[in-house]
């Protein structure tokens, strides 16, 4: 399948923000392929909520698929400038889920983060809307 390189693109979001959200991930292997889409909705909450749970959840598939290095790309700035460490985290709701992304991404290896724009980062953002979809379909 891989030799533990991936490409994860994530998104999130919430519809009214806060508001029902969902987050979407597109993980890739090294050469390009399609290994898995994840995506799930959270119940009412941010986008920068949404955006982390997307990562999470990202990089615990990571973890459990023996990644070893992960390019992860995402259209929010916020969560890619925390991750690298160039924003503070001063929301209290952010602080607990950056801790378990860093936690993760130490278990990982190298994990390196790259803002894209909302166009390179449309099936995350497709697989993340579908989460909502069916959230609210059930409700």
């Amino acid at each position: 399948m891989s030799d533990g390189q991936f490409t994860a693109y994530i998104d999130g979001g919430a519809r009214g923000n806060p508001g029902p959200a969902g987050w979407g991930a597109q993980i890739l292997d090294q050469e390009g392929a399609v290994v898995a889409e994840l995506y799930g909705a959270i119940g009412t909450a941010t986008n920068n909520v949404a955006e982390y749970h997307g990562l999470l959840e990202t990089l615990r598939w990571c973890v459990s698929n023996q990644a070893t290095r992960v390019s992860v790309k995402s259209d929010s700035l916020l969560l890619v400038q925390q991750m690298r460490g160039a924003y503070k985290v001063k929301s209290e709701g952010l602080k607990p889920l950056y801790g378990q992304a860093r936690l993760l991404a130490t278990q990982i290896g190298r994990v390196t983060f790259d803002h894209v724009p909302r166009e390179k980062n449309k099936d995350a953002d497709r697989l993340a809307n579908q989460a909502m979809d069916e959230a609210s379909a059930r409700n």
